[in-house]
């Protein structure tokens, strides 16, 4: 090997970088376990809300040590921006998908416009977004090109409007304002990046990542290691319309007679069945018990308004309901023929309920003073700055300032409240903060006002950072979110680093017991390449997710693997009598084109995987590929050195095999052409039978695929699943639990709302989850023990995913991408590699026919098998991991085949087989090695990649099944009769 020197160099600067970036790792790890160490110390576990105050010491303890000096070179502060990032799985925190809402903006950009033709043409796009993959804006504009007529969009009420009077005139063609309106709808979306970039830089968590998805509007948001899931939520998918309202005067008559006559109307609209149910104590009656009752005599009739609603509330507000009632009520004052019942001088009133603090039953109903075109008073974008500070009263609050012009509105607003004698509502996204009188004659001066309520430090703090960020352009949905909490997280990095510890030393071990001393070389090499994989990763910042690590479980695999093809090539050098100097060398160079094609094959895959996978199973692909260079790198170079340094040394005898290794595999002559007719008698079956399977029972589709919501929810004791189900389907219409893991997990799986997209929808569900559930849960758990990252990391809800329907269907699309794409790569890869069509065609035919069987087998034993079997995106990167295995098996032994004919020919099939078995060795020894690698996973994983691993185990061994009874038949087969007889050449 020539330029050992310069090899050596870079292998040492290799590592000595990868060792530096972990120790930014080693350095975090250490200062936080002292601080988690110094917190318990302090606060023990018997003081009640232990959990959140040894958080808040810990978080106390790291800021104050934070810039102090560790190991002279760093500090924790710069050391915790270069470690190595680790994802949701193995942190805890929330992963969400947010969707701007390009109708939004459309209006906005419309000013709003009546026109028929506009909201008929957004009428239609939304309609046809639900079935198409296009872009909501073509939809838009295919939609206005349909019903235009005579219509521009350069008319004055609808885009030649005001505010875009700069850029489109009214004699503008349709052609000529659409780039217009693309880049507006640009602008605005790259605006609403930066508006939630700047909420989360002020939220405190570290490493957050926030990136946007093309042109589609979306945005995907990361925050690991966030525990207050909610808060984290509440975030994102505020739109920060804050909205400042006059509400009318305590006990308007118009306002009491309006709801004295919805009352009546709704008795006919509810229906006589709830009509005639008289309730011996309203709900509402006991939670208000301490609110003065309405001097109207209504408690014994049957009134379906009253008996959720109270009306004379306190302050400023026009009534009081439970919190679960809030919903219901607002319905039915949303119904156009309740609506109709206001008389004139209130005929646009705007009912809004009061934000409930956390825990509360009862909420406030406030009635405020609107118009025809349901305007405030005063909107948001007058607030030049705001901030979290304290009330006269040492309660938490947010100040705000107004511009010029901010300032002269808040004083005539406020001027008119004192004289009406109303209240002023400080309206966030539709939710009444606070309403409080005026008692300054003449007004607030200045432009300076401030929101009090019931907060907490954490809210006024969130509340001043979105409102010093701005509102997005327009509203933003969670379409996709996925939760977990930071003691799942602590368990996947428990049961991830040991299963990886695991193959480790079972694989160090058999390589030194198969190859002695050059095993022990090889083992030297592996451990540094994961060193380098991990440094790698630390330098690049890239994100450890568990299919990360199972990424690189994988990779000592492929790593053993390219040894093993080394290691056979020279046993074989020196079988033909060559000395050892020229046996290695003449091994690491014959076998350097069967590690290339293979690792090649393997990494296109990975490829595909990283440009259509998403979250963890981009980690899994990016460790994979890294994992396939740095493999490279210590199979041809590090063990190469290590070997001619041992051989070098005088009297030093290197053996490549041991006693019990010697003759293994030695003077094998399998006929495996002769037995392909067999194999595909078999193989066919095997085919057939899984795709009756699938066509019958189908697939196990997880919410990727479907939408929907799914939730890991512990308890302490053994609980049953179909009794669990049963009562799940009551509450939700549609819902199944299933054992996840051990018998006190499940996994429930519901399709209940999941078109309706906001926060409100996913607490609802976990409070219905949690009333359903409570039952099975330790006597006093509360609510706050039950949802994620809440008060009890031990029981209630571990993690949960949300997907919505479409962009369930959007995963899907990329994962038929993926694996159509794969198959198309390697083809045409393989067809250049080795010039024959016949190559290329007995590869896909293997994979397709490996594909299918795992298919086969998922769908034939997902009923009864003790763990989950669900199709989703781990699935689809198991999928496609098993082509790149299979295709790398596969072109080890065409690279044999292809060496063997070339110098002796194809002799009826006589010197494939020749081929087949001296590439016995290495494919055997290559998959037992993997599989026990798989196996360690499988088994110590944890349950969250028991699937992912079944479906991987079950490729490779069908796939070394393939590569040596399909892909090789298949492909001498269809060469022609003269050449397959050695009578022509091709």
């Amino acid at each position: 090997m020539q330029n050992k020197g310069l090899i050596k160099l870079f292998a040492f600067l290799f590592g000595i970088v990868s060792i530096y970036q972990l120790s930014y790792t080693f350095i975090t790890s250490k200062v936080e376990n002292e601080a988690a160490d110094y917190a318990a110390s302090v606060i023990p576990a018997s003081e009640e809300d232990y959990v959140a105050k040894r958080e808040s010491l810990e978080a106390r303890y790291l800021d104050s040590i934070s810039s102090e000096p560790v190991l002279g070179y760093t500090t924790y502060e710069e050391a915790k921006k270069k470690e190595l990032n680790k994802g949701l799985d193995l942190k805890g925190g929330i992963n969400v998908t947010l969707q701007i809402s390009v109708k939004d903006i459309l209006k906005g950009l419309a000013d709003n416009t009546k026109n028929p033709v506009f909201n008929k043409a957004l009428a239609m796009a939304d309609a046809a977004s639900k079935d198409s993959d296009d872009t909501y804006l073509n939809l838009f504009f295919d939609a206005f090109d349909e019903i235009k007529g005579d219509t521009k969009l350069a008319s004055p009420d609808i885009f030649a409007n005001k505010g875009l009077s700069d850029e489109v005139n009214f004699q503008m063609t349709d052609d000529q304002v659409k780039p217009i309106i693309r880049r507006k709808i640009d602008e605005s979306i790259v605006s609403a990046f930066e508006v939630l970039r700047e909420r989360i830089d002020g939220f405190g968590v570290t490493q957050p990542n926030i990136q946007r998805e093309g042109t589609s509007g979306r945005i995907l948001v990361e925050l690991p290691g966030a525990r207050d899931i909610a808060r984290a939520q509440d975030l994102l998918s505020s739109t920060a319309q804050l909205e400042f309202w006059e509400t009318y005067e305590p006990g308007n008559q118009a306002l009491i007679g309006f709801f004295i006559e919805a009352n009546e109307r709704l008795k006919n609209i509810v229906g006589d069945a709830e009509a005639q149910t008289v309730k011996e104590e309203s709900e509402i009656d006991s939670l208000l018990s301490d609110v003065a009752q309405d001097t109207l005599d209504l408690g014994s009739q049957n009134n379906p308004l009253f008996e959720k609603l109270q009306l004379n509330a306190p302050g400023y507000a026009i009534g009081v309901a439970a919190v679960k009632d809030t919903a219901q009520i607002g319905e039915w004052l949303r119904m156009p023929e309740i609506r109709r019942l206001l008389p004139a001088e209130v005929q646009f009133t705007k009912f809004l309920w009061e934000r409930p603090t956390q825990g509360a039953e009862i909420a406030s109903l406030y009635a405020l003073k609107s118009n025809r075109d349901n305007e405030p008073r005063i909107s948001g974008d007058v607030v030049s700055d705001a901030r979290a500070q304290f009330d006269q009263f040492n309660r938490p609050a947010v100040g705000m300032d107004m511009n010029v012009r901010g300032a002269k509105e808040w004083e005539k607003l406020t001027n008119e409240a004192n004289l009406n004698n109303t209240g002023i509502a400080i309206v966030l996204d539709n939710k009444v903060y606070t309403a409080p009188g005026v008692s300054q004659v003449g007004g607030i001066s200045g432009g300076s006002s401030e929101i009090t309520g019931t907060f907490t430090v954490n809210e006024t703090k969130d509340i001043a950072n979105v409102l010093r960020a701005g509102k997005l352009p327009a509203s933003a949905d969670i379409i996709d979110s996925f939760v977990v909490g930071p003691s799942l997280g602590q368990e996947a990095i428990d049961s991830g680093f040991t299963s990886f510890l695991i193959a480790m030393v079972l694989v160090l071990i058999w390589m030194i017991m198969y190859y002695g001393k050059a095993g022990a070389f090889a083992d030297v090499a592996l451990v540094f390449n994961i060193v380098l994989i991990f440094g790698v990763l630390a330098s690049l910042g890239a994100v450890l997710t568990l299919p990360g690590i199972a990424g690189i479980v994988l990779t000592i695999g492929m790593s053993v693997d390219a040894n093993v093809l080394i290691f056979e090539r020279i046993k074989e050098e020196l079988a033909k009598g060559k000395g050892k100097g020229q046996a290695i060398a003449d091994g690491f160079e014959n076998a350097l084109s069967s590690i290339l094609d293979a690792n090649i094959t393997t990494g296109l895959t990975a490829l595909i995987l990283l440009v259509f996978g998403s979250g963890p199973i981009k980690g899994f692909a990016t460790t994979l590929i890294i994992g396939i260079l740095t493999s490279l790198f210590t199979a041809i170079f590090i063990t190469r050195l290590l070997v001619d340094w041992y051989i070098s040394g005088k009297g030093r005898s290197l053996d490549f095999s041991t006693t019990l290794t010697k003759n293994l595999f030695k003077n094998i002559n399998v006929n495996f052409l002769a037995k392909r007719k067999i194999a595909y008698v078999v193989s066919s079956i095997l085919v057939v039978v899984g795709v009756v399977s699938l066509v019958t029972q189908g697939l196990d589709q997880g919410v990727d695929f479907v939408g929907g919501r799914n939730y890991q929810i512990r308890f302490v004791d053994p609980v049953s699943p179909s009794e669990i189900t049963s009562e799940l389907t009551e509450v939700l219409g549609s819902a199944s639990a299933k054992t996840y893991g051990d018998a006190n997990q499940i996994m429930v799986t519901t399709k209940y709302k999941v078109d309706v997209q906001g926060t409100e929808v996913d607490n609802e569900i976990l409070g219905l989850l949690f009333n359903s559930l409570q039952k099975y849960l330790p006597d006093g758990a509360t609510y706050e023990d039950f949802v994620p990252g809440g008060t009890n990391d031990n029981i209630g809800v571990m993690k949960y995913r949300k997907v919505g329907p479409t962009i369930a269907d959007d995963i899907k699309k990329n994962a038929l991408l993926a694996v159509i794409g794969s198959l198309a790569v390697v083809f045409l890869y393989i067809l250049l590699r080795f010039r024959k069509w016949q190559f290329s065609l007995g590869a896909v035919a293997a994979v397709f026919h490996d594909v299918m069987i795992v298919l086969g087998i998922f769908s034939l034993t997902s009923k009864f098998m003790p763990f989950s079997m669900e199709i989703d995106q781990a699935f689809i990167a198991a999928i496609l991991t098993v082509i790149g295995y299979s295709l790398n098996d596969t072109v080890v032994v065409f690279d044999r085949i292809r060496e063997i004919i070339g110098e002796r020919g194809w002799k009826a099939g006589e010197n494939t087989n020749l081929a087949l078995n001296s590439t016995l060795s290495r494919t055997l020894n290559t998959s037992l090695t993997t599989l026990v690698v798989l196996l360690s996973i499988f088994i110590f994983g944890g349950e969250s990649l028991r699937g992912f691993m079944f479906a991987m185990i079950v490729g490779i061994i069908v796939g070394t099944y393939s590569s040596l009874f399909i892909a090789t038949p298949v492909m001498f087969d269809t060469l022609k009769s003269k050449v397959r007889e050695g009578k022509v050449k091709e």
